[in-house]
């Protein structure tokens, strides 16, 4: 029942998303590769910065709680139902790695933390081997 937590996320994703996922960080990560040094680094320093797929969840969570939390109290007592869903759906994320808005966010291509650093690694490889062949890819 409980997930491991590496393989939480892509395990409940369809093949063809995580597919798709791959393939366009593989294709990204050949256009920053071929264009050098500084396309490389300001990759990097945007990698730092991208948001994985548990923090859009960990943020939408308390978002759509405390949506219906305030109109629950301030217009009408059934939004009270939101926060116990969205926190039942925290829940078995947390538990399980899927949620509703994980098929969602996977589609619009948000990435896990192993993908990201995936990238990253790959990146930073070819920076300290410049010059040499592509950057690895998955295996």
């Amino acid at each position: 029942m409980i997930a491991t937590t590496a393989e939480r996320v892509s395990g409940n994703t369809h093949p063809d998303i995580n597919a798709w996922i791959w393939h366009q960080t593989e294709e990204h990560m050949r256009e920053v590769a071929a264009a050098g040094r500084e396309a490389i680094e300001r990759r990097l320093t945007e990698l730092d910065e991208e948001w994985d797929v548990e923090l859009y969840v960990e943020t939408l969570a308390p978002s759509f709680t405390l949506l219906g939390l305030t109109l629950g109290l301030t217009r009408d007592r059934r939004w009270l139902l939101l926060p116990f869903l969205v926190q039942t759906f925290f829940l078995q994320h947390a538990l399980q790695g899927w949620c509703p808005p994980i098929p969602v966010l996977r589609r619009l291509g948000i990435r896990t933390t192993q993908e990201i650093e995936h990238e990253r690694c790959c990146l930073k490889h070819h920076l300290a081997t410049l010059g040499g062949s592509e950057p690895c890819l998955k295996s």
